[in-house]
């Protein structure tokens, strides 16, 4: 079973330093409703780190963004240089980079066991560094550059049964293409960005199709992994899952969900669960948990004892923007419009 964790944390990158390791940090304030993305120019030292990412020089034309949760970071980075900017990783997680805009006049990329390139049109291309593996690459740019890179803890993050992404022997791949990754990336990247727009099921959700499509790359399978165990995705959740997930999601309504939980609950790996669940449910695992949350707040609105604001608090929104945001949504209108129309 992937192996998430039941805390999910939503974090800043500190500022870096030219020519310093960098990482995603740990010191910020949790929402308890959605994950915030949090990001600033990189200008100045380096502060508390947690794990490194790709150190980009020099750093002044750099702006980094990104969150990070038990097993996996995203960031994302742009890079408006002018001048010749240099790439460099080599860490004991896995990178996978996903570019969305990049052309150089010159220059050349590089992972340790694989061809060197010098393809001066990045966009749209994949690359993915194995753990342990040395990454270098330069440009002198062009346009603009906008990466996403995808970090993985391989001793944290487990696939089907007791196989490891630390057993999976990885190979190193230099501007690839693969429409499978390549879409959940963009949602993925999309549910960042997006405020209020996803919740921690869902970011989480979407961690673990990018995960097993990678592993699925690596096999050179001919199916996507989602078509393995046919059979209990066609069948949906059984009777008895859908009523322990289901009453466990009531009993925790206002709290976010880890998605590790509910598929411990019914015994399924993390990526099966979802597929199952939503067989079932005709919803993701997420947007259940944010249905019941609106269907309590409507029930406590039409109760007519609580502000809209308590209302929100209750079910589990920090902020009532982030609560009205949701309900208008999901409802069509606003939680005060909604009140005021039950007379």
């Amino acid at each position: 079973m992937l192996n998430t964790s039941p805390s999910f944390g939503v974090v800043p990158l500190k500022s870096f330093g030219k020519n310093t390791s960098q990482a995603l940090t740990h010191n910020c304030t949790v929402r308890s409703d959605r994950p915030t993305l949090v990001g600033r120019s990189e200008a100045t030292d380096s502060g508390i780190v947690s794990f490194p990412t790709v150190e980009i020089a020099p750093g002044r034309s750099v702006r980094r963004s990104g969150m990070e949760w038990h097993g996996m970071g995203v960031e994302l980075v742009q890079v408006t240089a002018q001048e010749r900017v240099d790439y460099s990783f080599r860490s004991s997680r896995h990178l996978l980079a996903v570019y969305q805009q990049g052309v150089r006049r010159d220059g050349e990329s590089d992972i340790e066991g694989a061809p060197r390139s010098t393809l001066r049109d990045v966009a749209g291309k994949l690359t993915f560094v194995p753990a342990g593996h040395h990454y270098r690459e330069w440009y002198d740019p062009r346009t603009p550059i906008s990466v996403t890179y995808f970090y993985f803890d391989p001793t944290a993050l487990d696939i089907d049964g007791n196989e490891s992404l630390v057993d999976i022997p990885f190979s190193p791949r230099l501007f690839f293409e693969d429409t499978a990754i390549q879409n959940t990336a963009a949602k993925l990247r999309q549910a960042i960005e997006t405020p209020g727009g996803a919740s921690q099921l869902y970011i989480e959700a979407l961690g673990v199709v990018l995960i097993h499509e990678l592993v699925r790359l690596n096999r050179g399978a001919t199916q996507s992994v989602a078509s393995v165990r046919g059979d209990l995705v066609r069948g949906g959740l059984a009777s008895w899952q859908q009523r322990i997930v289901t009453s466990y999601i009531e009993e925790h309504l206002s709290e976010q969900i880890p998605l590790a939980t509910l598929a411990r609950l019914a015994r399924l790996s993390t990526f099966h669960f979802c597929r199952a669940f939503k067989q079932s449910f005709g919803v993701p695992p997420h947007r259940y948990h944010t249905n019941r949350r609106i269907e309590q707040a409507k029930a406590m609105l039409a109760e007519r004892k609580h502000s809209v604001t308590e209302v929100g608090l209750t079910v589990g929104f920090s902020e009532t923007s982030s609560f009205t945001a949701v309900f208008r949504k999901i409802t069509g209108q606003t939680p005060s419009r909604y009140h005021r129309a039950l007379g």
